[in-house]
């Protein structure tokens, strides 16, 4: 399976553009990993939040084919232990899936549409943070959920 994960936006922090490229090359050695960035949108302040919604749902949903699996970091979504999580992504690893998206919507999350496409709803924390920690924060995880399925020592119990 390759993993895919769906940003809006550009991270325009270079420290944290570094980390993320960190962990994505560290996870190339476990899987099949990207990620892809929906440009943010021009002119945004002149469009209501429905419109901004609705304009990168439009963006999103056209990365993804009907196969696909979809999960959400949304901070209504199911929390998991790092543990848990790399059971997850284990459990969904051997499953026939070919895609699965991870994705950040933008400043005002997303649109009903993009809910009603999604397979599930991941949150990291019940805090919020800035879209662009997310990404780092999601990567590191990821990272270290395969060293959990791998049995590498990266985790401590």
């Amino acid at each position: 399976m390759k993993i895919i994960f769906l940003v809006v936006g550009k991270t325009v922090d270079k420290q944290l553009v570094k980390l993320s490229e960190e962990y994505m090359e560290r996870l190339k050695h476990y899987l099949g990993v990207s990620m892809l960035v929906v440009p943010e949108l021009k002119n945004a302040k002149n469009l209501s939040v429905l419109e901004q919604q609705e304009k990168e749902a439009d963006l999103i949903l056209k990365q993804i084919d009907n196969g696909d699996e979809v999960i959400l970091l949304d901070e209504k979504g199911r929390e998991y232990t790092s543990v848990e999580f790399a059971g997850f992504l284990e459990q969904k690893l051997l499953s026939s899936t070919k895609r699965m998206f991870f994705v950040v919507g933008g400043p005002y999350g997303f649109s009903e549409r993009v809910y009603k496409r999604a397979n599930g709803l991941l949150s990291l924390s019940k805090m919020t943070f800035s879209h662009q920690m997310v990404r780092v924060i999601f990567l590191e995880q990821l990272y270290r959920g395969m060293t959990i399925i791998k049995g590498e020592p990266y985790h401590h119990e």
